[in-house]
């Protein structure tokens, strides 16, 4: 039996079939910075309004802040950590204010200029290294096209940063860049609390529309291109299947960071273990009974994201003495990601 392979998410037999689900939330947090000369440049404000968000920001623009805010805050997210920066140039030391914050999950910046986008990407992966795990969703500037959205991505090629596509439109109908599709995005992941979860058929709310219609070639490209894609089908608005630009490591192809559901485990998994663990040995002694206990504490962790069906499985949990210094122990395991169902295949043996 021959099957057209495709990439993009859905129930497959001899007929396409789409299934369009709401996405549900936990409401976090979403970091933004963008170009707006309402408010002071540098001064960070959170926003859980829209109507608060133009009070600070005004109300200008189609791409503007308050409107970015108002997308993220529509789709799932808890609230805004807005930095207004006065030009281009003041988005690093803005990037720079955001990865100090906690209990951010997520980062948005209202530029499409690669350069800045690198710097947000640089800034992401730091912040992440120091304990403050989160990804950033950016896009492509207005009238993009596919092969253009994918050498974006090979640029930016990182598990933390997520590339949406196509653009946007106005209320009028005129082709905007993909800012205003990031912002529904990111805030659609802040607000989903099952990071095992995938992002395809996650509805988008709040948009006026796509700027272009992709074909399923063009998504088969774009996914294994890195890209996330956004369709609209009868005036619904969704994520066709939520990816990371991670594509290669050393410049060799590798999937193994394709799915977005991977790296939001894992910043899921980790983070919860060491807040389980500082709670509960928190002045401990290094002794072989206490790292019996964190043993057990580890066990009983992983046991838990496994019921909930976060992870499919974990070994090897052991917990050991640092031989080079002693006041410190070591905890090494393994654990297997859950994977989000993307596809289901059917085949028909049809007897006439």
């Amino acid at each position: 039996m021959s099957i057209s392979v495709h990439q993009r998410p859905g129930v497959y037999s001899s007929y396409d079939a789409s299934t369009v689900v709401s996405g549900k939330g936990g409401g976090r947090m979403v970091g933004l910075a963008a170009v707006n000369t309402a408010a002071p440049a540098g001064t960070a404000q959170t926003v859980t309004s829209y109507d608060q968000a133009v009070t600070l920001f005004g109300s200008g623009g189609a791409e503007g802040m308050a409107e970015l805010i108002r997308l993220a805050l529509k789709n799932g997210a808890s609230g805004v950590a807005a930095v207004p920066v006065a030009s281009e140039t003041g988005y690093e030391a803005a990037f720079e204010q955001l990865s100090e914050m906690e209990d951010i999950a997520l980062v948005l910046c209202g530029s499409t200029d690669l350069a800045v986008q690198k710097k947000l990407r640089d800034s992401v992966v730091n912040a992440s290294k120091m304990r403050r795990e989160r990804l950033c969703v950016v896009a492509g500037a207005a009238g993009e096209s596919v092969d253009e959205w994918i050498a974006r991505a090979k640029e930016l090629n990182h598990e933390r940063v997520v590339l949406v596509a196509p653009g946007g439109v106005d209320g009028g109908g005129a082709v905007l860049s993909g800012l205003t599709l990031a912002a529904a995005v990111a805030g659609a992941i802040a607000g989903e609390s099952d990071p095992a979860l995938p992002l395809g058929g996650a509805e988008l709310f709040g948009l006026n529309g796509l700027s272009a219609r992709l074909e399923d070639r063009d998504v088969d490209r774009l996914i294994l291109g890195g890209v996330t894609p956004v369709e609209s089908l009868g005036g619904v608005v969704s994520v066709i299947r939520g990816v990371t630009t991670r594509t290669t490591t050393g410049g060799a192809a590798d999937a193994a960071w394709r799915d977005l559901s991977a790296i939001r485990v894992v910043d899921d998994v980790i983070p919860g273990l060491r807040s389980a663990l500082r709670a509960k040995f928190n002045r401990s002694k290094n002794t072989a009974q206490n790292r019996g206990a964190i043993r057990a504490q580890v066990v009983l962790e992983l046991e838990n994201k496994r019921a909930k069906e976060i992870i499919t499985g974990y070994e090897n949990v052991a917990v050991t003495e640092d031989p080079e210094d002693p006041t410190r122990c070591l905890v090494e395991f393994s654990f297997t990601v859950a994977h989000g169902l993307n596809q289901i295949w059917l085949t028909a043996h049809i007897t006439v």
